[in-house]
């Protein structure tokens, strides 16, 4: 009889822990966006700016999807100071980013530099044509270039934060004119009478310059 208790109770015990086990949920797969259609570009103080986009001081933009989705990237003034991009690495899928924190950091030769999320939320997707070719940055920017989705429940409100409609090209033509004012004393070559900055501007100046630049207009 002892013996068939203890079979009886270890058959109990193992039905129950079957019963109580959490369920087994398949694993999240990572969203997946086609490149958003050609925005609508106006020549403004001789800049190209797509409309609909709001910029961060820190030079990337976010483009609204849906009430709480964005799409973000790089703005062309950010991508011809970088010039080529060989690598890029963007926060992992789940990661929750505030507005203002790191979000990429992307590498040019021996440098690296630090972005800016414009929004705050989750990243739900990366863009995996931009990983494998970060030359798509440079090249389109405002499109194929894009480089990540974020799911941000408060979008409404980090806009408000952020430059668009028409305060967008004076904000651009203030920060040409900031660039040439440092360029000035040490680089005069290279500053630019309007429009975008010289490509690959900050592999061609000293390394003192290079992170004056980076602090005063990637904010890092």
């Amino acid at each position: 009889m002892s013996i068939l208790f203890v079979l009886l109770m270890f058959l109990l015990i193992i039905s129950i822990s079957y019963f109580r086990r959490p369920e087994e949920r398949p694993a999240v797969k990572p969203e997946f966006w086609a490149a958003p259609q050609a925005p609508r570009i106006e020549r403004e103080y001789g800049f190209e700016i797509p409309q609909g986009y709001c910029f961060h001081p820190g030079h990337t933009w976010v483009l609204k999807e849906a009430p709480e989705t964005a799409r973000v990237g790089l703005d062309s003034f950010a991508s011809n100071l970088l010039g080529k991009i060989d690598r890029i690495e963007v926060a992992g899928l789940n990661r929750w980013v505030r507005q203002g924190q790191k979000l990429m950091t992307v590498f040019s030769g021996s440098q690296s530099l630090d972005l800016l999320s414009p929004v705050e939320g989750v990243v739900t997707a990366v863009n995996h044509d931009v990983i494998a070719d970060p030359s798509l940055i440079t090249q389109d920017p405002y499109r194929n270039g894009w480089i990540a989705m974020v799911k941000a429940p408060d979008l409404a409100v980090n806009q408000k934060n952020l430059v668009q409609g028409t305060m967008v090209a004076p904000w651009l033509q203030n920060n040409i004119t900031r660039l040439n004012g440092m360029l000035a004393q040490v680089s005069p070559a290279l500053a630019q009478d309007g429009g975008l900055p010289v490509s690959g501007l900050l592999t061609r100046v000293t390394p003192a310059l290079r992170e004056k630049l980076t602090q005063e207009f990637f904010l890092s």
